[in-house]
């Protein structure tokens, strides 16, 4: 994939992983009660800061918080952008 985007200093760009549309026992989840994914993939990184270099990298999968990053709208698909101190997991 490649976007025109480079995220800066510590921030890192996440597609979210789509939403489930079904329950573990199979009963379907109407749109308006979907949560907020929790994970997704890396698809850019930052150059770091000079003294905290970036443990991620492009095509981890990460888990951040309900209500972490600034959603981002790019070639028609939606991402997040996130400081690396909002990602909670890598996966």
């Amino acid at each position: 994939m490649s976007l025109n985007i480079k995220p800066l200093a510590d921030r890192v760009l996440v597609e979210p992983a789509p939403a489930e549309t079904k329950t573990a026992s199979g009963l379907i989840i109407p749109d308006n009660a979907k949560e907020k994914p929790q994970k997704g993939t890396v698809v850019a990184v930052g150059n770091g800061k000079v003294d905290e270099p970036l443990t991620v990298k492009v095509g981890d999968t990460v888990l951040y918080g309900k209500y972490g990053g600034t959603d981002l709208k790019l070639e028609g698909k939606d991402y997040l952008m996130m400081r690396e101190s909002d990602i909670l997991a890598i996966i």
